[in-house]
């Protein structure tokens, strides 16, 4: 093996390690993982689900940084760039930081073959474990049971909305999907359930390992008007509050069941309600229903699924008239295309199609005859790009200054926006630091 001097050449070498690029089991992982004498000395807080894992990550990691504690986080994937997927006290990690970490895991593994996720995912749980943290916050990336994340034994599993995703992997029905998801579950401990309607399969996991269920509409509730939302649940109240930075009526569900999962973690994360109302009013995550104000309006939204396509619907809805809506869109081919593009169809007028630099993706002409076989509506029109930026040039062109422009589909369409279009077309609102507030994830 040649020498790796820089974290885009260990993601590279990442990616040719194994046959395939998801691999779901525990084995190999873990056993790297005891290799390496892996483990975190202070609470852990996992996060599954088909939708709002990150945002309810984002919004874990604000309100428990407002209360001064020391906050880990790891996250996939990443829109832009893969130091993203490590958050240390509210910072992204530095590429550098990471590179012992991936040499540590490289000698420590010996024959064992990892794919690109398995990889990377130790070599950050590797710099976490040596951070002097109070807190860590980790996502699933695909179901639970399976996944590599599950190598960790959670002091409290929240577990977000449940809906059809990746069915090639985790099964075709909620049900058989909700098992997956439930897997991240522990014996004597907290799992907050904040689907509204969660699968039985789900409930009737918590009472097989003995975890302590806390169930939305049971043991937390919220409720709300147009000013102020309020919170209560198991001995804890939160009344008067405003609602999460993060835009999108489905926010406040996530936001309730942070709250629920920091109730049951009470005892040994106490937070003051200060804190619970400056995190969620400070925190910012990219790329979810994130609106770019000017001339014409930008929203991106890492909508691909029609669960969150449906919240995407809903929350544009809510954004009140614009004479004509431009989409720009690309998306995986495993993806449900037509429920997707059937929910959000009736209100765009312009559709562009872009092709995606990865195999598992439709093509732009694809979305396209996906798109003319359900449409319904004789003035809409469609175009197919090579790349998402050249989709938002040309949106961007045709565009009145009144109108709206929805990026939308994978991170891959969104993260590439946020990347070059952003900074190439939008100049004078594109972000100078950090992209504004946000909501709807995978």
């Amino acid at each position: 093996m040649d020498k790796l001097t820089t974290l885009d050449d260990w993601l590279a070498y990442c990616e040719r390690l194994h046959p395939t690029a998801i691999d779901l089991g525990l084995d190999r992982v873990r056993g790297v993982a005891h290799g390496m004498g892996l483990a975190f000395d202070c609470p852990v807080i996992t996060v599954a689900g088909t939708n709002g894992k990150g945002s309810s990550c984002a919004m874990l990691e604000a309100i428990l940084g407002q209360a001064g504690y020391r906050t880990g986080v790891y996250t996939s994937p990443h829109l832009v760039h893969f130091e993203e997927r490590c958050r240390v006290r509210g910072e992204m990690v530095q590429g550098q930081a990471l590179l012992p970490h991936f040499e540590r895991v490289e000698a420590l593994r010996g024959n064992t073959s990892l794919t690109y996720f398995e990889f990377t995912m130790l070599a950050i749980f590797s710099l976490l474990a040596e951070a002097k943290l109070d807190v860590v916050i980790l996502e699933v990336g695909v179901g639970g049971r399976l996944d590599s994340v599950n190598i960790i034994d959670t002091d409290c599993a929240l577990i977000t909305s449940i809906d059809i995703d990746h069915t090639e992997l985790l099964g075709v029905d909620r049900e058989a999907i909700g098992f997956e998801k439930a897997g991240i579950m522990r014996a004597g401990k907290p799992v907050v359930v904040g689907d509204p309607v969660p699968p039985q399969s789900v409930l009737d996991h918590a009472v097989e390992v003995g975890a302590d269920l806390w169930r939305l509409g049971r043991d937390f509730n919220f409720s709300g008007d147009k000013l102020q939302w309020a919170w209560a649940g198991r001995g804890r109240r939160y009344a008067g509050l405003a609602y999460p930075a993060l835009r999108g009526a489905n926010q406040l569900v996530n936001a309730a069941g942070v709250l629920a999962a920091l109730t049951a973690l009470r005892d040994r994360l106490p937070v003051t309600a200060q804190a619970v109302r400056n995190g969620l009013g400070m925190v910012e995550l990219p790329g979810r229903f994130q609106i770019i104000s000017g001339q014409p309006t930008l929203v991106l939204d890492v909508a691909h699924n029609p669960h969150s396509v449906a919240a995407l619907a809903e929350n544009l809805d809510a954004m009140g008239f614009y004479p004509c809506t431009h989409a720009v869109f690309g998306a995986m081919a495993d993806k449900d295309l037509a429920a997707m593009l059937q929910r959000v169809g009736p209100m765009v007028d312009r559709w562009y199609f872009s092709d995606l630099p990865t195999p598992r993706a439709a093509s732009g002409a694809g979305l396209m005859a996906r798109w003319q076989a359900g449409n319904r509506r004789p003035d809409a029109s469609a175009q197919v790009f090579a790349t998402p930026v050249q989709a938002l040039q040309a949106a961007v062109a045709a565009a009145d200054p009144a109108d709206r422009i929805v990026v939308f589909g994978s991170f891959y369409t969104v993260g590439a926006v946020l990347k070059e279009g952003l900074p190439r077309l939008f100049a004078p609102h594109a972000m100078p630091g950090r992209p504004a507030p946000s909501s709807t994830d995978t």
